[in-house]
C-alpha cells in the first residue's frame, strides 16, 4: 500500500504488524508499534515507478500469528536465525554501507544457518541526489540506526509457509570469458580471465565492458548478480556493491536491449503470485529508467541491495505464503 503520513498511523494505531519504507523525514514522525523500516524515496507502485518524501510504502502482514523485532550489529547478525520461529520467516533491513552491511554481504553465503530459515529483505538508502544516510527504525522502540540492522520475526500458522523468489532479468553465455577472483572482496584489481591473471579496471576498459551489466555467478543453479559500484583506472580498482568470491566463475551478464520489456517478459511467469514482500533494486529503476513504470504483481520499496537469504544486486526479490 502507498499511503500517507495520516494513513500509516492509523494502521500503526490499530495494531497491524507492519514492514514500512519511506524518506527519514515521515518515519521519524511515526509512533511506536509493531513495525519496522527502512529509508528510500524510490518506490515502484502499482502504477509505477516514483520518486517520493511525502508518502510511505506499507506491507501489513496479516498472515503472522507472532512477531517480535530484533536489532543485530556485525558481531551477531549471523546468530539472526536463533530468533526466528520455527515455521515462520524474517524480513530483514541493513543500512547502506554500514559495516553490518558489509559483514553480511560477505559472511551470509557462508553460513549454513542462514539458509535454514526464509529470510527476505533490502538495503535501506537514500535521495542520490542528495548528503543523506541510510536509516533503518525498529518500531517497538522507536529507535532509529544508521549501523545496525532491524528485523521483524514473524511466526506462521501451521498450515502456512513462507516461500522466497527472485526475478533476475540478466543471464551468461557459457562461451564468454570466465572470470575467477583469488579472494572474496568487495573491491579487486587483479583477476583471472580464462586463466590468465588481468587487471580488472584494464580488461573492462580494453573490451569496451558496460558497467551497468552485472557479473553472474552461478550458486547451486541460482544465477546470482553482483553489480560494478565504480570502477577507477587510476588506482586500478574496481569495486562492487556486493562481494566476489574466490572459487566461483563469473561471466558478465549479457546485454538487455530494453529493461522494461525484459521485466515483462520475465513476470509474465508470476502473475499467480501474491507477493506479502517485494523489493527490487535501485540499479534496475535507473538503468531501466522504471520512472512510470508498473512491474505487476510486484510493488515495493527501490533498494540499494535485495536480500533473499544472501545479498543481491540487480534483482527484484518477493516472499509469498503459501498453503503446506
Amino acid at each position: 500500500m502507498f499511503v500517507n503520513l495520516n494513513e500509516a498511523i492509523q494502521l500503526i494505531q490499530e495494531g497491524k504488524i507492519l514492514h514500512i519504507a519511506a524518506d527519514e523525514s515521515l518515519l521519524k514522525q511515526l509512533p511506536k508499534g509493531k513495525w519496522i523500516a527502512g529509508t528510500t524515496p524510490y518506490f515502484i507502485t502499482e502504477q509505477g515507478g516514483i520518486t517520493c518524501k511525502d508518502k510511505l510504502f506499507v506491507n501489513e502482514i496479516s498472515c503472522a500469528i507472532d512477531y517480535k523485532t530484533m536489532v543485530y550489529d556485525s558481531s551477531n547478525i549471523l546468530d539472526m536465525t536463533k530468533d526466528a520461529y520455527p515455521n515462520g520467516m524474517t524480513l530483514l533491513i541493513i543500512p547502506f554501507a554500514s559495516d553490518v552491511a558489509v559483514h553480511y554481504a560477505k559472511e551470509a553465503p557462508n553460513s549454513n544457518a542462514i539458509f535454514m530459515n526464509p529470510t527476505i529483505g533490502w538495503i535501506s538508502g537514500y535521495d542520490l541526489s542528495t548528503d543523506s544516510s541510510a536509516k533503518v527504525y525498529d518500531g517497538v522502540t522507536g529507535e532509529s540506526y544508521g549501523d545496525k540492522a532491524v528485523a521483524l520475526h514473524i511466526s506462521l500458522p501451521e498450515d502456512k509457509m513462507a516461500s522466497i523468489g527472485i526475478v533476475n532479468i540478466f543471464n551468461i553465455d557459457e562461451n564468454d570469458a570466465k572470470i575467477e577472483f583469488m579472494q572474496d572482496s568487495l573491491s579487486v584489481t587483479k583477476c583471472l580471465v580464462n586463466g590468465e591473471e588481468v587487471i580488472l579496471s584494464d580488461y573492462i576498459a580494453e573490451n569496451n565492458i558496460d558497467t551497468r551489466l552485472p557479473l553472474v555467478a552461478d550458486y547451486n543453479s541460482v544465477l546470482v548478480n553482483v553489480s560494478i559500484k565504480s570502477v577507477s583506472e587510476e588506482n586500478k580498482t574496481v569495486d562492487f556493491y556486493a562481494p566476489v568470491f574466490s572459487g566461483k566463475e563469473y561471466r558478465f551478464a549479457r546485454p538487455v536491449s530494453d529493461y522494461v520489456e525484459s521485466f515483462n517478459k520475465h513476470l509474465k511467469g508470476f502473475r499467480d503470485v501474491k507477493p506479502i514482500f517485494s523489493c527490487n533494486c535501485i540499479l534496475n529503476y535507473l538503468y531501466g529508467e522504471l520512472d512510470d513504470k508498473a512491474t505487476p504483481p510486484f510493488a515495493g520499496p527501490v533498494t540499494f541491495g535485495e536480500v533473499a537469504y544472501q545479498l543481491l544486486n540487480q534483482t527484484l526479490v518477493y516472499a509469498e505464503i503459501i498453503s503446506n
